[in-house]
């Protein structure tokens, strides 16, 4: 086994904040949680299925309303937007201010739907929504905790459905997915290749 190439890689510096010196790939989700008497919303690049099975989950901090809402009410929404939301998506990140409330100044003026099992908002226009309870609250990743929930409903829009008889590239082309490329650029997916699993590959 050769080892790493130092002529073409360079060491990082782990005194510095690892993740604003590189790009990733990452889904690009709006979280929707009750506060007080309004509503919130947050987009999160840090969010993913925990595993196979009826579990959801992303990395928040303490010290934004989204953890807060989530641990009073106990229970969240995710809106997996399209390309072509990434305005109203990026308005979502809007920050409070002394004079008037995140509900009230930001979130009556995106395009919104209620959840169907729990009191929270959604994205209109999403392809994909999860209404979850919340499970668990896994903090001390330094500034950052993992929030956990259980989806309890799901939703999809069905031309983002996948089924057998449909051509998945061909799908997916004419019905593009969000990317986010951290730290600060987006992309929009619509040219896919099927990828070559061993022989026998399981999940």
């Amino acid at each position: 086994m050769d080892t790493l190439q130092q002529d073409r890689f360079t060491s990082l510096d782990l005194d510095l904040p690892l993740w604003d010196r590189i790009f990733t790939v990452a889904p690009l989700v709006v979280i929707g949680t009750k506060e007080d008497e309004g509503y919130d919303l947050a987009p999160k690049h840090m969010a993913m299925p925990l595993g196979h099975g009826l579990y959801f989950g992303f990395v928040c901090t303490p010290r934004h309303g989204t953890y807060q809402n989530v641990k009073k009410n106990r229970a969240f929404t995710v809106s997996f937007p399209t390309p072509d939301q990434i305005v109203p998506t990026s308005l979502s990140a809007s920050p409070r201010t002394e004079d008037i409330s995140k509900s009230e100044g930001t979130v009556k003026a995106l395009p919104l739907i209620k959840a169907a099992t729990i009191d929270a908002p959604l994205l209109r226009g999403a392809y994909l929504y999860l209404e979850c309870e919340l499970y668990k609250v896994i903090d001390g990743f330094d500034d950052n905790s993992l929030v956990a929930g259980t989806i309890k409903a799901a939703h999809i829009n069905k031309d983002y459905l996948r089924m057998s008889e449909k051509d998945e590239r061909q799908q997916l082309h004419d019905h593009p997915l969000l990317a986010y490329i951290a730290h600060g650029r987006f992309a929009k997916i619509k040219d896919t290749h099927v990828f070559p699993f061993p022989k026998d590959f399981k999940k």
